[in-house]
């Protein structure tokens, strides 16, 4: 009921009520003074690429290199071929051998043609890894490590291949006279210790990397 003491023209001229928006709207998350929609506030951590400090890892890679001639040097000029001299027994020996195979001496007696096929596979595995250095994430130290140990390692072999044609071992593990495990080099490992690092990194870290930070 209108007020008696109110005018028509005061009446015209009273502000009308707001109308209020109920309408749903759309999820935000407020930060500060603006809104920013949630699937923004998720990022994917951006991977740095080793680029420049890559040659950091080649030379860890040249340090294994390195050793491992150094050491075939002395086996060669200080041991007799397949005479083994005892360093702790009955567990170790130094045994001077030549591998004319792959591992555990994998077609040894194939007739000269293997020693080709491995060294073209030690190349490009070798090119492959020198590659991947510089593309590997920065963060991924472990990684890294284990891709310039399987480097040096391959490499290595791969000179002595091209050298004399055959891998010089020298380092005997063994058990008195009931086990004997393939007598190898620093070479074999530096790869066997790197894929041991290239593994653990793929199981338990490689995912971690890549988790989205909110």
């Amino acid at each position: 009921m209108p007020n008696p003491t109110d005018t028509p023209d005061s009446q015209h001229n009273k502000p009308s009520q707001a109308e209020v928006d109920h309408s749903p709207q759309p999820a935000h998350a407020t930060t500060g003074s603006s809104t920013t929609p949630r699937s923004r506030l998720t990022k994917t951590p951006k991977m740095v690429a080793n680029g420049s400090r890559a040659f950091m890892w080649y030379a860890l890679a040249l340090i294994i290199i390195v050793i491992d001639q150094w050491t075939k040097w002395l086996a060669e000029t200080k041991l007799t071929f397949h005479d083994p001299v005892p360093v702790i027994e009955p567990f170790l020996n130094w045994t001077l051998a030549y591998n004319y195979g792959a591992a555990f001496s994998f077609l040894a007696d194939a007739g000269g043609w293997q020693k080709w096929f491995f060294s073209g596979l030690a190349l490009l595995m070798s090119l492959f890894l020198i590659i991947y250095l510089l593309k590997a994430p920065r963060k991924a130290t472990l990684l890294s490590l284990g891709l310039a140990m399987v480097l040096g390692g391959a490499l290595g072999n791969l000179i002595d291949r091209l050298l004399h044609g055959h891998v010089i071992d020298f380092i005997h593990v063994h058990y008195a006279d009931v086990w004997h495990y393939p007598i190898f080099n620093i070479a074999d490992i530096g790869i066997s210790l790197g894929v041991v690092l290239i593994v653990i990194d793929m199981l338990f870290l490689e995912k971690k990397r890549e988790m989205p930070r909110s």
